[in-house]
């Protein structure tokens, strides 16, 4: 597996993890998360390849567990000792280099009391993507962008 695959699939682990988590290895994950901050307001934001996922897990959502195949991760947290996820309205789209667009379904995951969001991602081929989301929470808006370089396993 490329190195940074591996880093990929680390920090996506700790995306999954932030929100089961006790207060002080919530604070390790996070130091280790990527995240966009407005405020008092952290959206956190991994994409990952779909085979980290346990087969059940995957199964039980829908997801395919394939080479080919990203999750993308996102969870909105309010205040710095924030446990759990909220729930937002999330819209998303990433788009390529070549400009081509396609829009991301999310499904709002509910454990342990936290809230987070997937989409799946088909990834053809090693490239650069752009991710953009809208989250609205309390009747406020916040766009997020970030580029990441993504590699099929």
């Amino acid at each position: 597996m490329a190195r940074f695959t591996h880093h990929i699939l680390h920090i996506a682990a700790a995306a999954l993890l932030l929100l089961a988590l006790p207060s002080q290895a919530q604070e390790e994950a996070r130091e280790q998360q990527v995240y966009t901050q407005f405020g008092d307001v952290r959206v956190l934001h991994t994409v990952f390849n779909s085979s980290f996922l346990q087969p059940e897990v995957a199964a039980t959502y829908n997801f395919k567990r394939a080479a080919n195949q990203m999750l993308v991760n996102v969870a909105v947290v309010r205040g710095e000792t924030a446990s759990g996820g909220l729930p937002v309205k999330l819209s998303g789209e990433v788009s390529n280099l070549m400009q081509q667009k396609k829009t991301l379904q999310f499904t709002e995951i509910h454990e342990k009391g936290a809230v987070y969001y997937l989409a799946p991602l088909r990834l053809d081929a090693d490239e650069v993507l752009h991710f953009h989301f809208l989250v609205e929470l309390d009747g406020k808006r916040y766009d997020v962008n970030f580029d990441r370089k993504l590699y099929r396993d």
